[in-house]
């Protein structure tokens, strides 16, 4: 009876778990069927035509990572990207979105802020003059935030050398003839910022939400509203009623910080559930990855991009179709458009002035770029080659094409260019002129940008903690074990349990390990310069300040997955040998090598693992948090002491135990 009410309290509260991530998820932070909104009174005209107004563009890059220690390269490349690629392109803009410094030791495990390298990223912005070319609006990411007191700090090197020089969340306006563009930045950096790894995860306090409100309110008479931030909204902890709802008014929130997950995932893009795309653009430090995006009538378009990799084409009229959303969009305006529409290259001379080189084209509108002159750019839909494209001006390329002829379904269309050093670029993406289709994106993708993973941390945390404690105190209080059956898996895992919980040194200590790992004080030491602090489960404090705990629930997870449970377990199993009657000498020789020495050198690896968290943990906190860390210095300690008084215990303490199991195997 005991057990069946363990089990369903069990059950209860991961029921209640569950309903509560949904309830976060899906009641504060995004509702999956928000309430209709007005749509914006767009009108079918100005459609995309041959004419070059209503159109601009702009560029992203994001994790750039200069570093005094790592690849030179990066800066060397961004130097070549600030002069021959923003002098090429021409954009009305530039996002720099966060992690625009490395900030790590040489060994890349600690952190700190080393002015050198925001040196080096003011010198290219200066040498280069990049930011009398372009709008530069450069952000922070959590790199850039690592190991600073607070803002007001000489640590904080983004107020000195960056180009906005300016923190927290702002509202920077595009004005052109044909109308006004809002590009809000999320500033969700931590202040203090922790060194790492405590400061993956953004924060936006109450305070900031409602600046971030009060930005969107004042950008409601734009255009179009583009977000831009480091985080992914899935890694930004938010107040009520949640980032993504703040931001739904938006055509897109344009960010970094995943880094593809180490080209995993080389696209992670999908769509809010109030219809905001959500765009992560891959690290210029490993992948030298960079997007273009740009307005054309209206119409929000986008590629990303590899540095160095010439032609650059992105097709803007006619959109595609998994990117597209009427109620952001004019999208009505496809079905009026008379040309496809292009942006196409310009030629970098020697005088570094730009030169226009001239083409046909026909049937839609597209902006080519490349570093030497282009030589064809052909246009084909579903298959059927429609003609050569013909430029109108600047990187502009146009074909007439007449819409209604694939006014049903989708279709799909492509463009091939090519330039005077025989590189060639093809792309494709599927498009429809009737605005009720759509089309899906990756369901990964979309689990990685939607899943709130702070809040799925916690529950997992919870859960795992729950079935660990009720599984000690069921076999504690149920009475002892009546061995039935052939001495099977299930038989002696029970039995062994059995054992565990009810010798009290062993009980205790399992106890105390799994409520300490949730209640306790990790470890105490200099979170940030100059400032101690102590790290729990569910946050860190500070310095005055409370940073709540996000990545400490993942942490806390690898904790008692990788030791706190498989110490319990290989307890749990060395008593069980002790019950069999042998001493960890005897039980050696018993010839069943293949089932004895694996379980050996499994709880050996995780203790050194353990060992190197300890290392890890004086590494990046110093010395004082080593010394002062009873979850990962003091167990490493505590656990051989443990050990070995399971195969020192006196044997009379497992008298019962040890009669009951032989008195069965001999039955």
């Amino acid at each position: 009876m005991a057990a069946a009410l363990a089990l369903r309290v069990v059950a209860g509260l991961a029921a209640a778990a569950l309903v509560a991530v949904l309830l976060e998820h899906y009641g504060l932070a995004g509702p999956a069927s928000p309430r209709p909104q007005p749509r914006r009174p767009w009108s079918p005209h100005p459609a995309p035509g041959p004419r070059d107004n209503n159109i601009f563009w702009g560029l992203q890059i994001s994790d750039i990572h200069l570093s005094r220690f790592h690849d030179r390269g990066r800066a060397v490349d961004l130097e070549k990207f600030c002069s021959e690629t923003i002098d090429i392109i021409q954009p009305a803009l530039v996002l720099a979105t966060g992690d625009l410094t490395d900030a790590k030791t040489k060994d890349k495990l600690g952190s700190r802020q080393h002015e050198v390298e925001w040196q080096t990223y003011q010198g290219i912005l200066k040498k280069t003059r990049v930011m009398e070319k372009t709008k530069w609006l450069d952000i922070k990411g959590n790199h850039d935030a690592f190991n600073i007191p607070g803002l007001e700090s000489v640590e904080n090197y983004y107020r000195k050398y960056s180009a906005v020089r300016k923190d927290g969340s702002f509202h920077y306006v595009h004005s052109t003839p044909f109308g006004n563009y809002s590009f809000i930045c999320v500033d969700a950096t931590l202040s203090p910022g922790p060194k790492r790894p405590y400061n993956f995860f953004g924060i936006l306090n109450e305070k900031q939400m409602e600046e971030l409100l009060s930005l969107a309110k004042e950008s409601s008479w734009s255009n179009h509203t583009i977000w831009f931030g480091h985080f992914t909204t899935s890694t930004i902890l938010s107040s009520s009623p949640g980032i993504r709802s703040i931001m739904s008014s938006a055509t897109a929130y344009l960010c970094g910080h995943l880094h593809t997950l180490g080209g995993l995932m080389p696209v992670l893009h999908t769509r809010h559930f109030q219809g905001t795309l959500e765009l992560e653009v891959g690290d210029w430090k490993d992948n030298r990855r960079y997007r273009i995006f740009a307005f054309d009538h209206d119409l929000f378009s986008f590629a990303d991009l590899t540095f160095g990799k010439w032609p650059v084409v992105l097709i803007t009229n006619p959109k595609s179709l998994l990117y597209s959303y009427a109620k952001h969009e004019p999208l009505e305006r496809l079905l009026h458009s008379t040309h496809i529409r292009y942006k196409r290259t310009f030629l970098l001379y020697k005088n570094n002035h730009l030169k226009p080189h001239i083409h046909v084209c026909s049937h839609s509108r597209v902006l080519a770029f490349s570093s030497s002159s282009i030589t064809s750019v052909a246009v084909k839909i579903d298959g059927v080659h429609l003609g050569e494209a013909v430029h109108l001006s600047g990187p502009i390329f146009i074909l007439k094409w007449n819409p209604r002829n694939y006014s049903n379904g989708t279709h799909n269309i492509e463009v091939i260019v090519q330039d005077s050093a025989g590189r060639r670029k093809t792309v494709h993406h599927v498009f429809s002129v009737e605005e009720d289709l759509h089309l899906t994106f990756d369901p990964l993708a979309s689990f990685i940008l939607l899943t709130d993973h702070y809040i799925m941390a916690r529950v997992l945390f919870v859960l795992i903690v729950l079935i660990q404690l009720t599984i000690l105190i069921i076999f504690r209080y149920r009475g002892h074990p009546k061995l039935k059956g052939p001495p099977g898996f299930v038989n002696l895992t029970s039995f062994s349990l059995h054992v565990l919980s009810k010798i009290n040194i062993f009980y205790y200590s399992v106890l105390l390990l799994t409520l300490y790992t949730v209640l306790g004080p990790w470890f105490v030491g200099e979170i940030t310069l100059g400032k101690l602090g102590c790290c729990f489960s569910f946050g860190i404090f500070v310095d005055g300040h409370f940073l709540q705990g996000s990545l400490t629930f993942i942490v806390g997870i690898l904790q008692l997955v990788f030791f706190n449970v498989p110490l319990m377990t290989y307890l749990s199993w060395s008593l069980l040998q002790r019950c069999f009657g042998h001493n960890f000498r005897s039980h050696l020789h018993q010839g069943k090598y293949l089932k004895i020495i694996p379980v050996h050198l499994l709880m050996l690896l995780l203790y050194v693992w353990q060992v190197y968290s300890c290392y890890f943990l004086q590494v990046t906190y110093g010395t004082l948090a080593f010394f002062f860390s009873p979850l990962r210095t003091w167990l490493t300690l505590l656990t051989p002491v443990l050990i070995r008084c399971v195969w020192t215990l006196n044997p009379s303490e497992l008298g019962t135990f040890t009669v009951q199991l032989k008195s069965h195997l001999s039955s």
